[in-house]
């Protein structure tokens, strides 16, 4: 249901024109909007929303947009000149001025509603009208869904005004947390590890908004100060933006039997999400039961597959909350998150986070999100003996998997033959004593040395004499369990392969984003060539600027080792 007859051609797309013959909308041609929504998309304060699977809302643009930056990269993959941030309706377009758009894109923008669990436990608390039918996204907009290449490929403004999920907030994003989205997708695709990706990056030259911060060098747990910041939109790209949180949203509804149509809303949304993120992997000669399980287990590999890599690099999440998990299997929703540094399992940047969206918990967090996954599937399956038990098996085996997955990871971090628990444990134990940079540390290794002596930049104080004993001790172990089928070389080789050189140091992003306030946009596009090589061994010069130890007096630092929200 999802084909088109012609997607892009080969040659690249140079003008907004042509831009816009790519547009194939298949959400809001095949899903549900709110009954009572308006017909011009003027649907801007809060207000529950009942049923439907997404409410048409016109995007707010911001005034004066100046452009920051776009991911060539993304670009050139999808067909597109980088001419296109020269024509001046294509700016206008996705710096929320969508009215200039051909007849063949849709007037409307849209957006969508989806539930909130933590850990398992519903809530609707965050809802200003208590029930959960005014939850969803606040800020976020989506105003194109075309081919490209033969890829489907949907296009959302973060940041482009309020929506009726906006719950009393503005709807805009602050030039800050939009640089650090569109940075933070730039370095995750360059990984190698599924998210959704930058597109364009827009400010306003004259809007600003008034957001909590941190005072420079404030060692507060929580902002201590209002900041004036220029508002911004970036546009984020993804195969589609469904999440585990809308699934829930509409099996609630079933299970409450809220409304006549909760059924057939939850029936379609699931198809749909089958169509746009599994439909080459899912046999559409299937029964629709035998499509919902195999849907089941192909996101749980993926799931499975991204929480490991996640871990591999050193990502948070911070807020890994149902609704921030996206049913396609990639990473989603750029908030909170950041890049472990100083290596710490119990790692969390964000303040409203606990414990339990730490670093280190995160299989256990993206579990309890497959278990709600699975909980939204249920009453698809109408009680079907045979069926349900398949479902419930491939949801109990989610920990198992994991676990393997994980051991897998850390035996190729570590260039081991096969995981050696104890030797992993004792290095963990190790790393946090001695003070140790997760990322430096493990490229570092990836040398493979023999002695201390090699990784004493690792770390954020000198070890003691004791220390260096034992990490000693434990290279010797170390070597003898590395795989002896190949030679140091090829052994170095491949760990460098999983263990990247340069990393997200967020005190490095902030002086980006500062800078980018006073209209200096030079360090930006720096990181975002630094970002598309993180494996890469870059100049010297670029080694010594960005492959460093967070500095003393950024260390429990507001806004720069945690954060309450990025705006």
């Amino acid at each position: 249901m999802l084909s088109k007859s012609e997607s892009s051609k080969d040659r690249e797309i140079k003008n907004f024109s042509e831009f816009s013959k790519l547009a194939d909308f298949s959400l809001v041609n095949y899903l549900k909007a709110d009954p009572q929504s308006t017909n011009d998309g003027n649907d801007h304060r809060p207000r529950p929303v009942y049923s439907g699977h997404y409410v048409p809302v016109t995007p707010t643009p911001i005034p004066e947009p100046k452009y920051i930056a776009h991911s060539s990269i993304l670009f050139e993959e999808l067909g597109l000149s980088s001419d296109l941030t020269k024509d001046k309706k294509f700016c206008s377009f996705f710096s929320g001025d969508i009215k200039v758009s051909d007849p063949s894109i849709t007037c409307l923008g849209w957006a969508t509603g989806y539930a909130l669990s933590i850990y398992g436990t519903e809530y609707t608390q965050q809802c200003p009208f208590g029930t959960g039918d005014g939850y969803g996204d606040g800020r976020a907009i989506s105003v194109f869904e075309g081919l490209f290449k033969g890829k489907r490929m949907e296009m959302q403004l973060k940041g482009a005004g309020p929506t009726p999920y906006c719950r009393g907030a503005d709807g805009r994003a602050v030039l800050r947390s939009s640089v650090r989205e569109f940075l933070a997708q730039e370095l995750m695709h360059a990984l190698g590890i599924p998210t959704s990706r930058s597109f364009t990056l827009y400010v306003s030259g004259t809007e600003i908004v008034r957001r909590p911060w941190y005072t420079k060098g404030s060692k507060h747990f929580e902002p201590d100060i209002m900041v004036d910041n220029h508002s911004a939109i970036t546009t984020r790209v993804a195969p589609s933006f469904l999440r585990v949180g809308q699934l829930e949203l509409f099996a609630r509804r079933v299970r409450s039997n809220s409304h006549k149509e909760a059924f057939n809303e939850l029936r379609i949304i699931v198809q749909h999400l089958i169509d746009r993120n599994y439909k080459d992997e899912i046999d559409p000669r299937y029964s629709f039961n035998e499509q919902v399980i195999e849907l089941a287990f192909l996101y749980r590999e993926r799931l499975i597959s991204l929480v490991t890599n996640w871990m591999r690099v050193g990502y948070c999440q911070g807020n890994f909350n149902s609704d921030n998990c996206a049913v396609g299997g990639y990473t989603l929703d750029y908030g909170p998150f950041g890049f472990c540094e100083l290596f710490d399992p119990r790692f969390q940047p964000w303040t409203g986070g606990g414990e339990h969206f730490s670093f280190f918990n995160q299989p256990f967090a993206a579990e309890i999100n497959f278990k709600m996954f699975c909980r939204s599937l249920l009453p698809l399956l109408l009680e079907n003996k045979e069926d349900t038990e398949k479902l419930d098996q491939i949801k109990n085996n989610f920990s198992k998997l994991m676990c393997i997955k994980m051991q897998l990871m850390w035996a190729k971090k570590l260039g081991l033959e096969k995981y050696n628990e104890p030797l992993i444990n004792e290095l963990f134990n190790l790393m946090v004593i001695s003070k140790a940079d997760f990322t430096i540390f493990f490229r570092k290794l990836s040398d493979v040395p023999e002695n201390i002596s090699f990784l004493k930049e690792c770390f954020y104080l000198p070890p003691t004499e004791e220390l260096k004993t034992k990490w000693n001790i434990w290279l010797t172990k170390w070597h003898g369990c590395i795989n002896k089928k190949l030679n140091t070389k090829e052994i170095s080789k491949l760990m460098k392969k999983v263990n990247p050189k340069f990393t997200w140091r967020e005190w490095k992003i902030v002086t980006a984003y500062e800078e980018a306030e006073k209209g200096n946009y030079s360090l930006i596009q720096e990181l975002q060539n630094i970002f598309c090589n993180p494996y890469g061994e870059q100049s010297l010069e670029i080694s010594q600027k960005y492959n460093l130890l967070k500095p003393r007096e950024f260390h429990n630092s507001g806004g720069v080792s945690h954060y309450s929200c990025s705006s």
